[in-house]
């Protein structure tokens, strides 16, 4: 078959499978965790989408950022829409309402430093700006140790050489993100 055939054939097949994937109220419903780890992730792109939107300068290269939510055993529950690279992790969570879903349904997060001030519902540890006391780093500690499963999460995600090097625009990424997580669902 000629190479136009099969990506039209690859495009079919991963726009079935994205829609087929869960919103997260449907998930959270659906599985009812004690509580969610939260993560963002930049997936690379090779291509440029918006040009200065997708480029990272944390990370220096363009891509995607990508919310990922897990139970706290590690399972992929749901991967978010994309959003351009330069995008805050927390500016991210917010545009998709991952807090207030959570809150209404009651299901505590977890997260990491780039979360805090994002309100009560949202647990992370505490900066260090100055030295810390004992009962900081000790609840560092925990929360990091808690936190352990959505970098597993994270990392398998990224085991997909899709998430590490995509060579697809960054628009076609949210389709790409929930046939994998459908695919991830389906185990």
């Amino acid at each position: 078959i000629s190479e136009s055939t099969a990506h039209a054939y690859t495009s079919a097949v991963v726009d079935l499978l994205a829609a087929r994937a869960p919103g997260l109220l449907k998930t959270l419903r659906k599985h009812e965790p004690d509580f969610v780890l939260l993560d963002g992730t930049l997936t690379e792109c090779d291509r440029v989408g918006d040009g200065r939107a997708d480029y990272s300068h944390k990370h220096r290269c363009h891509g995607v950022n990508v919310q990922v939510v897990t139970d706290p055993g590690g399972r992929l529950l749901w991967l978010s829409p994309t959003l351009p690279g330069r995008t805050h992790d927390l500016t991210a969570a917010r545009t998709h309402r991952i807090i207030r879903i959570c809150e209404r349904q009651g299901v505590p997060i977890v997260a990491d430093l780039a979360y805090q001030g994002a309100g009560p519902w949202l647990t992370t540890g505490i900066k260090r700006l100055q030295e810390l006391t004992p009962t900081d780093r000790t609840r560092n500690r925990a929360l990091a140790a808690a936190r352990a499963p959505v970098e597993r999460g994270v990392a398998r995600l990224k085991s997909r050489r899709i998430f590490r090097r995509s060579r697809c625009s960054p628009n076609r990424m949210t389709s790409i993100a929930k046939a994998v997580l459908t695919l991830e669902m389906q185990r």
